[in-house]
């Protein structure tokens, strides 16, 4: 097979939907890359592929953008190493699809966890390539209560549910399924939700939950330079609003808060008109 920058370099016509980018380790990490003009790059949640992007995706290529998005190690269809389940290795992760699509100027738009590994790839690699950035149910800054943080999430809270995860991954999900979507989402689409969870590394999602968690992002999101549009239910759960985006949006300068009204965590399935909407209109403003 071509390498990727090879593959990223030619025309439309010879550019594989889909395609695979070795990590800086060796990791094999599957890519999909549909439509031409300015590129988009779709970073899913925890424990979520990049096939959890497919309705924005669709979205922004109907109006003459590149849309891409990548598997994280252990997710979806990329390589499960059993290594490499921390920040600085998910942020030199991004940097080598980045470096190896041979992408500049590009929006990338990250849902909860894809928030830590643009904060990181910002203060690790000085957010090289990237114009502009959207978090959609960011959990970033800091989720973990401490003494400069005292609104954050009790560590014993944290461990339980820690716990559950490692014992029984099925269950937990099961039992954070009803705040990740609204009453009206289909029962089929829930399923396709819960089935793509489950389709995760354990390794990888328990200790990726474990970095999350006790992981500071504070000093990396204010090293993202670039105008940001911050999106975010009211309702999120997963992510409570005065922790997560406004905390995000008072640290990065430019950044611009939307609030979803009786919004939960998982907007791109849930609210996948509105959502693609806005990022229309923030990548028609660039």
């Amino acid at each position: 097979m071509p390498p990727a920058r090879a593959l990223a370099a030619a025309p439309q016509a010879r550019r594989p939907a889909e395609s695979f980018v070795a990590a800086r380790d060796g990791t094999s990490l599957f890519v999909r890359d549909w439509g031409a003009g300015r590129p988009v790059l779709f970073l899913s949640g925890w424990a979520l592929p990049s096939d959890f992007w497919g309705y924005q995706m669709l979205g922004v290529t109907r109006k003459g953008y590149r849309a891409i998005a990548y598997d994280r190690r252990g997710h979806g269809r990329s390589a499960d190493p059993g290594r490499g389940y921390d920040h600085d290795t998910l942020a030199d992760d991004l940097a080598a699809v980045i470096d190896g699509l041979e992408l500049d100027g590009v929006t990338v738009v990250a849902h909860s966890m894809g928030g830590t590994e643009v904060a990181r790839y910002f203060a690790r690699h000085g957010g090289r390539g990237i114009a502009r950035v959207v978090l959609v149910g960011t959990i970033t800054p800091c989720l973990m209560k401490r003494a400069d943080n005292p609104g954050g999430v009790n560590p014993v809270t944290l461990a339980a549910g820690a716990d559950l995860l490692a014992r029984d991954f099925p269950a937990w999900i099961a039992a954070n399924t009803k705040p990740f979507f609204t009453p009206e989402t289909s029962v089929a689409m829930v399923t396709w939700g819960q089935a793509m969870m489950m389709s995760t590394s354990l390794l990888a999602a328990a200790q990726l939950a474990q970095a999350n968690f006790a992981t500071d992002f504070r000093a990396d999101v204010r090293r993202i330079d670039v105008p940001a549009l911050i999106i975010h239910g009211d309702r999120d759960a997963s992510a409570p609003l005065a922790l997560t985006a406004r905390a995000t949006a008072a640290l990065i300068p430019q950044a611009t808060l939307s609030l979803y009204d009786q919004a939960p965590h998982g907007l791109p399935l849930t609210h996948v008109e509105r959502l693609n909407a806005d990022l229309l209109a923030f990548l028609a403003s660039a």
